[in-house]
């Protein structure tokens, strides 16, 4: 089995900072709830790996199919419970290509393999969350 550890080191106020893949990562909150706004907040970046995770799969996948866009971009739009603990209860992603005569069912394809078999993000959200899934295609709703 594969074991990743992530040690969050507590600076001051609310700021705490880490090291993620050799990269240094600083998260704190807002001035109303005591921090300093050095960085973002925990919740957000739930949706950052989801967005990066299936962005990540689907232009692999891409790729291999010798398909290149000429833009491509992931929207990950959350809804998140009035109530404490405070939580995302809905997720939408949204995958929005540009490009000339970009095969339609081939993007599917690539979003369906990402979403159900290779995006470890997306799959462990499914167990908790609502997910859905939008394609956009030179700025037009596909699928």
């Amino acid at each position: 089995m594969n074991k990743e550890i992530i040690n969050m080191l507590w600076e001051k106020d609310m700021t705490f900072n880490t090291e993620v893949n050799g990269h240094k990562l600083t998260i704190d909150a807002v001035p109303e709830v005591g921090g300093n706004n050095r960085g973002p907040r925990p919740k957000p970046l739930m949706l950052t790996a989801l967005a990066g995770c299936t962005g990540m799969d689907v232009i692999s996948i891409l790729k291999k199919m010798r398909i290149e866009p000429d833009s491509f971009n992931v929207k990950v739009e959350a809804e998140q419970t009035e109530e404490h603990p405070k939580h995302y209860n809905r997720i939408k992603v949204i995958y929005e290509f540009e490009g000339k005569d970009l095969p339609v069912d081939k993007l599917q394809r690539a979003v369906e393999l990402s979403e159900e078999r290779y995006c470890g993000v997306s799959y462990i959200y499914k167990k908790a969350i609502e997910m859905s899934a939008e394609i956009v295609l030179n700025g037009e709703v596909v699928g």
